[in-house]
């Protein structure tokens, strides 16, 4: 699955030039925190967020008044208070990757480009979304989690014994296990018994480390 598949299109943006002021008011009527930043090209730039308008405001201490406040604020560009330069991805980027990314530079947002075109945002609310997808949370039926040897066709096998039980397998996602011998599976399956699952899989020679429906 790539971001094109999950990201909001057609986002809502400002430009380098935009006062302060409208920022905060467009993130209000668009019911967003972060807004990507354009330059006069359409090149993005940056990326603003509704932390960086609080902290852009003056202290409550302040001797200003409101009336100043305001004026001063009026005249403060977004690109004084903007995030740069900004981590964007392609939009054949694959849902993981974007994942890793946001983990790894510990952000929570990515902008999705079309060669140098902005055309979506991806969140981590997305990331989120197609977790509980992927790992089939929407269906009924029964989650085994399991240690199985790094053996090619091992998976095949266990997915051929699942199914002559009469199981549809709605879910299958696997991760490193606890050494370089082993990977680490969680299924979801439907239209079988928990306890059947979980001899077909011991009798694989798998070690079943969670079992439970759901």
């Amino acid at each position: 699955m790539t971001v094109s598949k999950l990201m909001t299109r057609n986002p809502a943006y400002v430009t380098i030039g935009t006062p302060v002021n409208d920022v905060k008011a467009l993130m209000i009527r668009a019911n967003v925190s972060k807004l990507p930043v354009l330059d006069t090209a359409g090149k993005v730039v940056g990326l603003v967020t509704r932390n960086d308008l609080t902290n852009a405001a003056p202290s409550q201490a302040t001797t200003l008044d409101m009336y100043e406040i305001s004026y001063l604020l009026s005249k403060l560009r977004v690109e004084k208070v903007m995030h740069s330069p900004v981590i964007t991805v392609q939009e054949d980027c694959v849902i993981e990757e974007a994942a890793r990314i946001l983990a790894d530079n510990g952000i929570s947002c990515l902008p999705v480009m079309k060669d140098d075109l902005l055309i979506g945002m991806v969140t981590e609310r997305d990331v989120f979304n197609a977790a509980i997808e992927m790992f089939g949370m929407r269906h009924n039926g029964v989650r085994i989690t399991f240690l199985m040897a790094e053996k090619q066709g091992q998976l095949a096998t266990l997915c051929t014994k699942i199914a002559e039980a009469g199981g549809n397998i709605v879910a299958l996602v696997t991760g490193e296990g606890d050494d370089l011998r082993t990977r680490r599976c969680v299924f979801k399956v439907s239209n079988i018994d928990k306890s059947i699952i979980e001899k077909i899989v011991k009798d694989a020679g798998a070690e079943v480390e969670d079992v439970r429906e759901m």
